[in-house]
């Protein structure tokens, strides 16, 4: 009698069995390796961006961008597009590189967090192809001309650190992941119900409590350093000049942890 060569059913549904064990082991491992790149990506980019605003402070006497005028003409992205050379892939994080709207003007769906501001068009400051990113800057370190007082919704520009050169700046935030291209925090902004909150009134803050890193978002400060943030963390910085660190949203303040909205209470307390 012959010998068979083949394999048998039970020995061909074994190896299927631990083919697919294995995978189960390894997809998670894969994703989160996956998720740390992205995460060491947009890293990167920050460290850029700061050598970014450094060189244009440098250029400027001092001083960080108007960011103020008709349409975006001074603002950061139109302001240092000679520094970044209107790379777009350098206003993205890497987990949030699709525009919300496409360059045929179409909304390409819900705003969530992993989804890019813009595309913005036809406006004074942007380029044919429009504007469009996923980070944002404090609107606090811009430097609007002498003769205006407010800015937007009504922000008072006396609160703004215009430079970088101030004491404190490992605490100043500059720019970071958010869900619109600048932002005004107050240690009153309420924390989001969900994130994804880009437009609610004066409540700036919820335009960068978005969970796109594990827990919290990139961040440049304006000491040049780059370093992740803990969502609750957000109202413990010093946004501008007069904010209260110990505002009611801290545990300095009296925060309690299940005070917190529903998907914030598991995160780390500051």
């Amino acid at each position: 009698m012959r010998k068979s060569k083949g394999f048998t059913l039970i020995e061909l549904l074994v190896v299927i069995a631990i083919i697919a064990l294995l995978m189960a082991i390894l997809m998670p491992a894969l994703a989160r390796v996956k998720n740390q790149a992205r995460t060491i990506g947009c890293r990167s980019n920050l460290r850029q961006w700061n050598l970014y605003f450094s060189l244009f402070t440098e250029d400027n006497k001092g001083m960080f961008e108007a960011g103020t005028g008709d349409g975006h003409t001074n603002h950061w992205m139109n302001a240092l597009r000679p520094y970044y050379r209107n790379d777009h892939k350098m206003c993205c994080c890497p987990t949030a590189l699709k525009p919300l709207i496409d360059e045929n003007g179409l909304t390409g769906g819900q705003w969530n967090v992993f989804s890019a501001w813009g595309i913005f068009k036809n406006d004074p400051g942007f380029p044919p192809e429009g504007d469009w990113g996923s980070y944002g800057i404090n609107g606090w370190v811009e430097n609007p001309p002498a003769g205006v007082a407010t800015v937007y919704e009504g922000f008072d520009t006396t609160n703004d650190w215009r430079t970088p050169n101030v004491k404190g700046a490992a605490y100043v935030p500059l720019f970071m992941d958010a869900l619109r291209f600048n932002l005004f925090p107050l240690h009153t902004d309420s924390p989001p119900a969900a994130q994804d909150l880009a437009w609610d009134s004066q409540q700036h803050m919820k335009r960068a409590c978005i969970d796109r890193h594990g827990g919290g978002i990139n961040m440049a400060f304006l000491d040049w350093s780059v370093r992740k943030v803990g969502l609750k963390e957000l109202w413990t910085l010093q946004w501008h000049k007069t904010y209260r660190k110990d505002g009611p949203f801290t545990s300095a303040g009296g925060m309690l942890p299940d005070q917190w909205p529903e998907w914030m209470r598991p995160l780390k307390d500051f």
